[in-house]
């Protein structure tokens, strides 16, 4: 009974459910279709009124999107194709010439003068204009390239090198571009023996000439080497082989007439303000008459510190030297001075000079120094050497020797193992030296500002006599 009565509750409760439900859905539609209506009234209404355009206007489709519908897509390739560069090196390029490192290839040119092996290389980099400027003229002179002229401090000019037959122009903006980039070019033409042969003086007033006597404020190394004046000899009648670093102060001892070499063995000497194969190893022999020409031609004037040659009345110093020797006199005359190690100063109990022999580099320095002190050398060992000149191989110079390169340290900037062989930690005292580096050695004589060189005494020379 009870579950007949539960049950037809149950019955009577989902059927007022759904009764109800279908009551909602009912006013549901009848509120929609009433909005429905109520819209379509307010259009029809409008649709003469001066709002109808602009109600049409602003939900319709942008008309721009119609004509370009590709401006949301990705950038066409051809951007990117017509902002790189498709330059290269021609395939005949001289890998004698450097390449300025961050720099990149803009335009192979067509020639820009007469001559139809010139080429023009337009080049540009994120550096600054004198930092590709030092690159090339550091580079050149290290390739042992041959400056003919340099770009002035103001930045006007071009910097021009010739090595064999290859003529070099770098053309640099003195400015860089709005963008911070630097353009520079390169010309270049092969086959151009006239150009090597015959450069143009260098006018650059970056080498401008020093005073008559110069003088480095200490010993430590802080001055500039002395840098010999273009203007007193002509650099370009030498061999370009010579290394650029030696090449004016050849040039001033070849004006000099003082490097006179002997072209075959027992022929005369000669000399024509050139030194012949000057990579050449320069003997003993020749040393010495150098050594002795160059002293006696720089202290022209000063006969106190000139080198008395030997007479033929003189005993010979050295069994191999004899009176009837060519350079007996040099020779001789040097020991006598006891400028060099012989049997007259008990230095040494070895009678034979070996005059044809390989000039080493401790022996130039040996006999050398004593010519710029004009006093006793000190004594020395090899960690005073060591100390001074921070060589690696101080214990292989000879005891003799060394207290000459100990010496030569106290010289400063003028000395000559400065000069000759630049900054290295390796002395390589039994290494030969050749005809440049031994005409390099004797382009000043003295300590300080109390001695002469080579250009001081050409400068002598070219005055009127008082």
């Amino acid at each position: 009974m009870l579950n007949t009565i539960f049950t037809q509750r149950q019955r009577n409760s989902m059927g007022q459910a759904k009764t109800s439900k279908t009551n909602k859905t009912n006013i549901l539609a009848a509120v929609n279709t009433w909005l429905a209506m109520c819209l379509l009234a307010a259009v029809t209404a409008c649709a003469n009124s001066p709002n109808s355009k602009a109600l049409e206007e602003s939900i319709a489709a942008d008309p721009k999107l119609q004509q370009n519908p590709a401006v949301l897509s990705s950038p066409s390739p051809a951007t990117a194709v017509e902002t790189s560069t498709t330059a290269r090196l021609p395939d005949d390029f001289p890998t004698e010439i450097p390449l300025y490192p961050n720099a990149q290839l803009v335009e192979v040119g067509a020639p820009t003068d007469a001559s139809p092996k010139n080429v023009r290389l337009r080049w540009e980099s994120t550096d600054p204009v004198n930092s590709v400027q030092n690159f090339y003229q550091t580079e050149f002179g290290r390739r042992n390239w041959q400056i003919v002229s340099r770009p002035t401090t103001e930045g006007q000019g071009s910097l021009v090198a010739t090595r064999d037959k290859l003529r070099v122009t770098v053309s640099l903006s003195p400015t860089q571009k709005v963008g911070g980039s630097t353009e520079f070019a390169i010309d270049y033409s092969k086959d151009s023996p006239e150009i090597a042969a015959s450069p143009q003086p260098d006018n650059s007033e970056s080498t401008a000439s020093p005073t008559a006597s110069p003088t480095p404020s200490n010993s430590e190394g802080t001055t500039p080497t002395p840098s010999p004046s273009p203007k007193s000899a002509k650099v370009s009648q030498l061999d370009t082989k010579i290394p650029q670093q030696l090449q004016q102060y050849v040039a001033d001892l070849a004006q000099l007439e003082v490097l006179k070499v002997r072209l075959k063995s027992g022929a005369n000497l000669e000399t024509d303000n050139t030194l012949p194969e000057p990579n050449k190893i320069v003997t003993r022999r020749e040393y010495a008459r150098w050594l002795v020409a160059a002293n006696n031609q720089i202290y022209t004037s000063r006969q106190a510190k000139q080198i008395r040659l030997a007479v033929e009345s003189s005993e010979p110093a050295f069994s191999d030297i004899p009176k009837t020797d060519p350079d007996f006199s040099a020779i001789q005359g040097l020991a006598e001075a006891g400028l060099i190690p012989s049997s007259l100063s008990g230095e040494t109990k070895d009678l034979k000079f070996r005059p044809d022999a390989p000039l080493t580099r401790e022996t130039m320095i040996l006999w050398k120094v004593p010519l710029d002190t004009r006093q006793l050398l000190p004594t020395a060992n090899i960690e005073g050497v060591k100390e001074k000149w921070g060589f690696q191989d101080a214990s292989k110079i000879d005891s003799q020797s060394s207290r000459a390169v100990l010496a030569d340290f106290n010289n400063g900037d003028l000395a000559n193992i400065r000069r000759v062989f630049g900054f290295t930690t390796l002395f390589q005292p039994k290494k030969s030296v050749t005809r440049a580096e031994a005409a390099a050695s004797l382009w000043y004589f003295g300590i300080q500002d109390q001695g002469l060189s080579a250009e001081d005494a050409l400068q002598a020379k070219s005055q009127p006599a008082q």
